[in-house]
């Protein structure tokens, strides 16, 4: 019998064992045929390659993440995964959800349907986060939208259900409407979660509805709580602590988590991997590299059933990469459906084209300039000091605090620029309403200048932060002029500017220019004062609502956690 390809002499990755065993691999149709030593007289091929001693693993899986988290498209961002190992990934489109809705979500899968990359998709179940009350959208999703979405190919979950205070609290909200209509109708479809914090009898809440996993930030005490009550959980890498993965590794709970890489920046994937770092770094943390390698790409798929990848036997897709060192995770080849995608000792260009959405998806930006008045905050007095709540940013978390400040009035207006604190503003950009939420922010955000982006999760308005008026101003109509994208000013000059002109929030330059462009602007905050381990994503989750404890929108200051809009000025 003659087959497609034979690999020779390898080290293979056994996923039942979690082992590898000196085998030869052959290959047919895309499938993974035969493993063990093959005899030549009985099984030939067109093309036998000998491995020479590498390690061969299965494609790595990531069933956590949002391309748009990389600001990038589709097909360039199924470029740089594969040089990663990575071969397999379930993407939740919320982000070009709320910018365009159903029509954002079936373009993303039209751009990413001859990628080398396998894409499937979580429906977004959270369009807006919250609900518009709280903050406004350039489209909702309702149940009508996940019916007409499921018809779609590729589509093998309901993406992370974020908005945990209506789960929990109000059985009427459309949250709730979704997931008994989910749960009713695709009963053995996985339901991503998202459950900041969430314990105890409300923790029991959510995964009673249905919510399955949590990708959110762990703790051991959360992590044993959710895994006790039979919830998967998806390690990103801000909950890799040494207690985490030593309380992993000892309680050998390789069946019940994976990694996942949730959202990834362009600059931090080109210069340091992606689902592969993470799998580096828990060998690094003392867990062993068998597991690691199960715990992305075996498990994964297990848990999104996709039952014909995940571990190299026969039958399954020939998606696999060779490593020359297990330890050190380098890879040297990457192979998709038995056929090789990438050689790190051969040219790997980007030729991707542009122009790949409809006209209107670079027009999404209708706001006019900005003037400074927007930016002067009246007060209840005319002179002196008046309590406000301002938003307090913390390192090494996308959470905040509230805290209570007196601040000086002068004239009857804040006197924010000779205060501790920052301006911050969100405005609402898809319908030129005029409307627009304004406060203070402090902590470890920006000391001098300012910043301003689109990219603001998750509904992707105008969101500003300033020290000076003039250089807020300056920041927010540089953004306002290119459609969308992210700048930062200081003393009128532009620090840097990343232009995101689809939709305001992606990319059609490749992973290796955009990444260059957020390490100059990944700098630039640094040098006005942000002192956080990432300063872009934390900036643009200042305006994330769902996420504790206070933030803002263009609806004002929301505290979900008190289902509430707060008012800036505090009462005597």
């Amino acid at each position: 019998m003659k087959v497609d390809l034979i690999i020779k002499n390898g080290y293979v990755y056994n996923s039942y064992f979690k082992k590898f065993f000196k085998r030869d691999i052959a290959i047919l149709d895309e499938k993974f045929y035969y493993i063990g030593r093959i005899d030549p007289k009985l099984l030939g091929a067109d093309q036998v390659i000998d491995c020479e001693n590498s390690y061969l693993i299965p494609g790595l899986i990531d069933i956590h993440l949002h391309i748009e988290s990389s600001m990038t498209i589709p097909p360039a961002f199924s470029h740089e995964l594969i040089k990663n190992g990575v071969t397999t990934v379930v993407a939740e489109p919320h982000e070009i959800a709320n910018t365009f809705g159903v029509e954002g979500i079936k373009e993303m899968l039209k751009a990413g349907k001859d990628c080398a990359l396998d894409i499937f998709y979580g429906i977004p179940s959270s369009v807006p986060s919250t609900s518009q009350e709280f903050e406004t959208s350039g489209a909702a999703l309702d149940i009508e939208d996940i019916k007409e979405l499921m018809t779609l190919d590729n589509i093998i979950c309901l993406g992370e259900v974020m908005n945990y205070y209506d789960i929990i609290n109000n059985t009427g909200a459309k949250i709730n409407a979704i997931l008994n209509f989910f749960r009713k109708k695709y009963p053995h479809l996985p339901v991503e979660g998202h459950c900041p914090r969430i314990t105890g009898l409300e923790l029991a809440n959510v995964i009673y509805k249905g919510i399955d996993s949590d990708h959110t930030h762990q703790t051991v005490e959360g992590l044993r709580e959710r895994i006790e009550n039979g919830m998967f959980v998806e390690i990103q890498e801000k909950s890799m602590s040494p207690e985490v993965i030593d309380f992993l590794v000892k309680n050998e709970l390789y069946e019940h988590f994976c990694f996942v890489s949730d959202d990834v920046m362009a600059d931090t994937l080109v210069e340091e991997g992606h689902l592969n770092k993470l799998v580096k770094k828990a060998v690094k943390m003392g867990m062993k590299s068998e597991y690691a390698i199960y715990a992305s790409t075996y498990t994964p798929a297990r848990r999104m059933g996709l039952k014909d990848r995940g571990s190299i036997a026969p039958g399954k897709l020939a998606d696999f990469v060779l490593l020359d060192n297990v330890e050190n995770f380098n890879i040297l080849k990457v192979y998709k459906k038995g056929r090789k995608v990438y050689d790190k000792d051969e040219e790997y260009p980007y030729n991707g084209e542009k122009k790949l959405f409809p006209a209107h998806f670079y027009r999404s930006v209708k706001l006019p300039a900005i003037t400074g008045d927007k930016f002067k905050i009246k007060a209840p007095v005319e002179n002196g000091k008046v309590k406000c709540r301002v938003i307090k940013v913390m390192d090494k978390t996308t959470f905040t605090e509230e805290i209570i400040a007196a601040v000086d009035v002068k004239n009857g207006y804040l006197d924010w620029e000779n205060s501790p604190y920052c301006v911050v503003a969100v405005f609402e950009r898809y319908t030129n309403s005029g409307r627009f939420g304004i406060g203070l922010i402090t902590g470890d955000t920006i000391k001098r200048g300012a910043v301003a982006a689109t990219y603001a999760h998750d509904h992707h308005n105008l969101i500003v932060v300033g020290k000076s008026l003039a250089d807020t101003v300056t920041a927010a109509n540089t953004v306002i002029k290119s459609q969308g994208g992210y700048c930062a000013v200081l003393n009128g000059r532009v620090l840097a500017h990343v232009d995101l002109p689809v939709g305001g929030i992606l990319s059609e330059e490749s992973l290796l220019f955009l990444g260059n462009r957020l390490s100059h602007l990944r700098k630039a905050m640094k040098d006005l004062g942000y002192k956080h381990y990432n300063p872009i994503m934390s900036f643009s989750t200042v305006s994330l609502p769902v996420s504790p404890k206070i933030k803002i929108t263009d609806r004002g200051l929301i505290k979900l956690s008190d289902n509430s809009i707060v008012q800036l000025f505090l009462e005597e």
